[in-house]
This record gives structure tokens, C-alpha cells and sequence, in this order.
């Protein structure tokens, strides 16, 4: 038998607490506001499985944003707010990763892939992945900063104090050498 919930203004002093009772309001706001997100989520994604890690990356963000809640909403809307971005977020990472997957994203010609229609998803994405691992560590890095975390070539060149036409040129070849065991596979 679940408690009851207490009203917003409870479950804000609680969430804005630095004590363990912080952690109350979380399980106050999954009651009170749980069903509604996973919904509003539901139908943004379109997905059972994107809303559950969605819904539960959302509950993340507002734990570690807690103390960022100043009231000029009520706590559902910044909350909403949160899980819409956060899946705006998402669908755009999958978007990148399903046409990564599919390889039109490297190779660029569905026509390829039209010839070899025994190759799944699960299949590509596996020879992506093999592919991918690969490849020179540097390749690979600059490979791996730029296409699955979406970093500019000069947020790279910080991290990996490289230059910005070095990265791209790593990045090019990366790209090259995917294209190539792809294709070795799809005709194999």
C-alpha cells in the first residue's frame, strides 16, 4: 500500500533538502507524476523501451538539478519540461544511431544495401561496432568523440589537445575505413 502523496509544496522543501530526506520526494514525485511523464513520454517516442530509460534519466536530471527549482513553475511543469528535452535528447542520439546502424549514415547508398537484404540491423550494427574497434586508437577516439557524443572538432582538440585539421583528417580516414569493412562484409 503506497503512501499518500503530500501536496507540491511538501515534495519541493523535501526535494530541496541535502539530506536523506531528499530521496522521499523523488519516490513522492514518481507517485504523483510517474504516469503522466511516462505517457507525455510515450507519445514524444513512440517507444515502451526509450520512455522506461527515458522517464528514468529524467528522474536523474532532477535529482542533480534539484536546487536548480526556483517555483516560477509548478514542479510538474519543470519536470515535464525536463523529460521533453531529455527526450528530444534521446531521439536524436537514436536517430544518429538507428541510420548508423542501418550504415546509410557511412556508406551512404541504400542501393548496397538493397543486394544484401540477409544483412539485419543487428548484423550491421554488430560489423559497425567490429569495424569501429578496429580502427587506430586515435581514429577510433576522434571517431567516438565526434559520431556517438556529437562533440565539435575544437571541444575534441581540447580534450585530446589535437589540432582541429589533424581531427578532421582522423575523422575523414575513420570514416574511410568504416565505409570499406562495411562493404567487405555486405559482400562477402
Amino acid at each position: 500500500m503506497t503512501q499518500s502523496v503530500p501536496d507540491e509544496a511538501t515534495i519541493v522543501s523535501y526535494l530541496q533538502r541535502e539530506d536523506a530526506a531528499a530521496e522521499r520526494a523523488i519516490g513522492w514525485i514518481v507517485d504523483a507524476y510517474g504516469r503522466r511523464l511516462y505517457v507525455s513520454i510515450k507519445r514524444w517516442s513512440g517507444s515502451h523501451e526509450l520512455t522506461n530509460d527515458i522517464l528514468q534519466d529524467t528522474l536523474v536530471l532532477v535529482w542533480r538539478k534539484r536546487d536548480q527549482f526556483q517555483g516560477n513553475s509548478s514542479l510538474f511543469s519543470w519536470i515535464h519540461r525536463i523529460a521533453y528535452n531529455e527526450t528530444l535528447q534521446t531521439l536524436r542520439r537514436e536517430q544518429k544511431h538507428r541510420a548508423f546502424e542501418i550504415g546509410e549514415a557511412i556508406v551512404g547508398s541504400s542501393e548496397l544495401f538493397a543486394q544484401t537484404p540477409s544483412a539485419t540491423p543487428e548484423q550491421l550494427s554488430t560489423w559497425l561496432m567490429e569495424a569501429v574497434d578496429s580502427l587506430p586508437e586515435k581514429q577510433r577516439i576522434v571517431f567516438e568523440m565526434k559520431y556517438f557524443e556529437d562533440l565539435k572538432y575544437e571541444e575534441i582538440a581540447e580534450i585530446t589537445k589535437g589540432s582541429v585539421g589533424g581531427l578532421k583528417a582522423n575523422y575523414f580516414h575513420a570514416v574511410q575505413k568504416i565505409e570499406a569493412f562495411l562493404i567487405k562484409q555486405l559482400n562477402h
